[in-house]
């Protein structure tokens, strides 16, 4: 699924103009950056939550060239799914294999 598809979703669902509703969707996917770039989490409940997640420093190898390198400490955004969230995945999505 993609932000268009999402758009046309809730449009259809809730009557609201396409252009209105692509400017919510895109509106709220800004203030989630936003807010995780100033370091402050996003916590919807039911839903689930956008974090920010820090990498502690490391040495990794540069196989091309032979080297050792160092990889700084950073942070990563990181989204932790609901607890209802994931039982209703368990629930409803077979395991394919």
């Amino acid at each position: 699924m993609t932000k268009a598809d999402i758009v046309t979703k809730i449009s259809d669902k809730t009557g609201m103009e396409r252009g209105e509703v692509q400017a919510v969707v895109e509106s709220f996917m800004k203030e989630i950056k936003h807010s995780l770039e100033d370091g402050s989490n996003v916590y919807l409940r039911g839903f689930g939550s956008f974090i920010v997640k820090k990498r502690a420093q490391k040495t990794g190898r540069n196989i091309s060239k032979n080297t050792t390198i160092v990889i700084p400490a950073h942070c990563i955004p990181a989204f932790k799914p609901a607890k209802v969230f994931v039982e209703g995945v368990k629930e409803n999505v077979p395991v394919e294999g």
